[in-house]
């Protein structure tokens, strides 16, 4: 058996490629609802994480989004040279730094979920009544399995 990303591929990397997929195509909705706002998913990426945490190192930030050392630095100049995010030196470590999302950040941050929910809903409108939370319930399960640390 050789592996598509065809439907109903049954194949060990089956769930791999349909997951490639909808990202994809998540992501190209997503973008969209961005574009006018002027800023790319990588962006917004680190946004969330900010809005979520609070002020978060680099190299967490990195972490959090899936991204390397000189591409979290960036991302990061990019939010700053907008004025969404500042670096702050940490207290007793003037090496280290964390970001901070700014209060135009929180604005732009705001403003993309406003953006965004008509095209979400587009997203998701050949799925049936409670589908949608049904997808997003398994997605969560299947991302964050119990007792991962990760």
């Amino acid at each position: 058996m050789r592996a598509t990303d065809r439907p109903g591929d049954a194949s060990p990397f089956a769930l791999g490629l349909l997951l490639r997929q909808a990202h994809w195509r998540a992501a190209a909705v997503m973008t969209e609802a961005l574009r006018p706002l002027g800023i790319e998913l990588r962006h917004f990426a680190v946004l969330i994480v900010l809005v979520d945490r609070g002020a978060t190192m680099q190299r967490d930030l990195a972490a959090a989004t899936g991204s390397d050392k000189a591409g979290i630095m960036r991302v990061v100049d990019d939010l700053e040279r907008r004025g969404l995010a500042v670096r702050k030196t940490v207290p007793g470590d003037r090496r280290v730094r964390a970001v901070e999302i700014t209060p135009q950040g929180v604005e732009l941050f705001d403003a993309a979920h406003v953006a965004a929910e008509p095209l979400a809903e587009r997203l998701v409108a050949q799925l049936g009544p409670g589908e949608p939370e049904q997808l997003r319930d398994l997605l969560t399960r299947f991302a964050y399995p119990p007792g991962d640390e990760a």
